[in-house]
């Protein structure tokens, strides 16, 4: 980069500083500029005069000898200067935004150090809050298991109850089963008494048949015995020839009678043979039906009995059983109120743990927050001597302005009265 141009003896007159002119317009890395004795006049230096005012790079610019008036010397110096200043206050502004930005970069490494500390002391309590928690969350477990296997017995003794409960059930099955047998050999017995009653009933009536079938028989021979009369008395009266029949007839009627008298004999005492065992025969079955329902009670006595005692026992397991249950349901509760209570320490031991590093937390965010709050206000002062300076050098390029257009005026001027 050209930095600094000598052109000194150079014969460059008023067309070659305007070329020369031209070239210091575009350019912006220039600083030092030497074009001592040289032709360069009134026209020369008007036109470097013009490419001054844009070029904001030169510093030093040395004029001497070139036939130039002193009033545009003194605004080629006056420019020179003003470039100076610029340069000198945009270095001081430029050092002091390296400085700025130097101090700002190391609060930020500061800041983000201390961040960077506060995340890691974050991240340790969240270890730290994160084992407690899984202590607790442990502990809580093992409360639960204890809880379920607490849980696990008293439903074990459920299940005896209900185990108890259906054996109750069971026999009172089995009671109301005896009962229904009892029942039903009631019935059977009514039964055959009715069947017996039948069964007599029909003897009886088969006696009465009989008994009037002997009736009828001797009915009809006592009405052939009166026939046979008629018959008699009549063949007396017809012929007496015939009384020697007659008489065997009657010793044949006799013989018949006779024989009628022995049957009716056989055939009561056959009727009281058959009442005898009738007679037996029931007392046979009063006796073994006595029996039978004696052996029936006792059976059901004995059975009741057993069934009492059964359940007597059953009763004492229940209230047993109930008592356990108590117990049990008692050292739930009071097992599940300590289990509660430690809870509630360790969650408030937390929550005090959490709300002191909380508290920590805000404290050191409030102490970066003030600090940042800080580094801004030192950067917005900082913004507003730049503005400030900016200002300055605005007001100085309006004055630079003016004594630009008044030494135009004043050449103007000049012109008209050299013309």
């Amino acid at each position: 980069m050209l930095m600094e141009l000598d052109l000194r003896n150079n014969q460059i007159n008023h067309h070659g500083a305007s070329e020369l002119a031209l070239a210091l317009k575009r350019n912006t890395t220039l600083e030092v500029l030497d074009l001592r004795w040289n032709n360069i006049g009134l026209l020369g230096g008007r036109s470097l005069l013009e490419a001054l005012q844009k070029n904001k790079s030169i510093v030093q610019l040395e004029m001497a000898g070139n036939n130039i008036p002193s009033d545009t010397l003194k605004a080629l110096e006056q420019t020179t200067e003003h470039n100076s200043d610029r340069q000198s206050t945009l270095r001081e502004s430029r050092s002091r935004t390296q400085v700025l930005t130097t101090e700002i970069q190391t609060l930020k490494d500061k800041k983000g150090r201390q961040l960077l500390s506060l995340m890691e002391t974050i991240d340790r309590q969240r270890e730290e809050t994160g084992r407690s928690n899984r202590s607790t969350s442990i502990q809580i477990g093992r409360l639960q298991e204890a809880l379920n296997e607490r849980k696990s017995a008293v439903n074990s003794l459920t299940a005896k109850l209900q185990m108890t409960e259906a054996a109750l059930a069971l026999s009172e099955q089995k009671n109301h089963n005896m009962g229904e047998l009892l029942t039903q050999v009631k019935v059977e017995k009514e039964e055959q008494w009715e069947r017996q009653s039948r069964e007599r009933k029909k003897e009886q009536e088969d006696c009465v048949h009989r008994e009037g079938k002997l009736l009828r028989e001797v009915q009809n021979l006592s009405e052939t015995n009166i026939q046979l009369k008629s018959k008699v008395e009549e063949m007396e009266r017809r012929c007496k020839s015939q009384q020697h029949q007659i008489f065997e007839l009657k010793q044949e009627l006799t013989n018949n009678t006779a024989e009628l008298k022995l049957r009716l004999a056989q055939a009561e005492d056959r009727l009281e043979t058959e009442k005898r065992r009738s007679k037996q025969v029931l007392e046979d079955m009063d006796n073994l039906r006595q029996k039978e329902v004696e052996h029936v009670n006792r059976h059901l006595e004995e059975s009741e009995r057993t069934l009492q005692e059964r359940i007597f026992k059953l009763e004492g397991q229940r209230i047993q059983l109930e008592e356990e249950l108590i117990k049990a349901k008692a050292l739930c509760v009071s097992e599940r109120a300590q289990a509660e209570e430690e809870l509630g320490r360790v969650r408030a031991q937390v929550r005090l743990e959490e709300q002191e590093h909380v508290s920590m937390l805000e404290e050191k965010l409030r102490s970066v927050r003030s600090s940042l709050q800080e580094v801004q206000h030192h950067c917005s002062q900082q913004k507003q001597t730049i503005s400030e300076l900016q200002a300055k050098t605005g007001q100085q390029s309006v004055e630079m302005d003016g004594l630009r257009r008044r030494i135009e005026e004043l050449q103007q001027v000049r012109m008209h009265c050299y013309t």
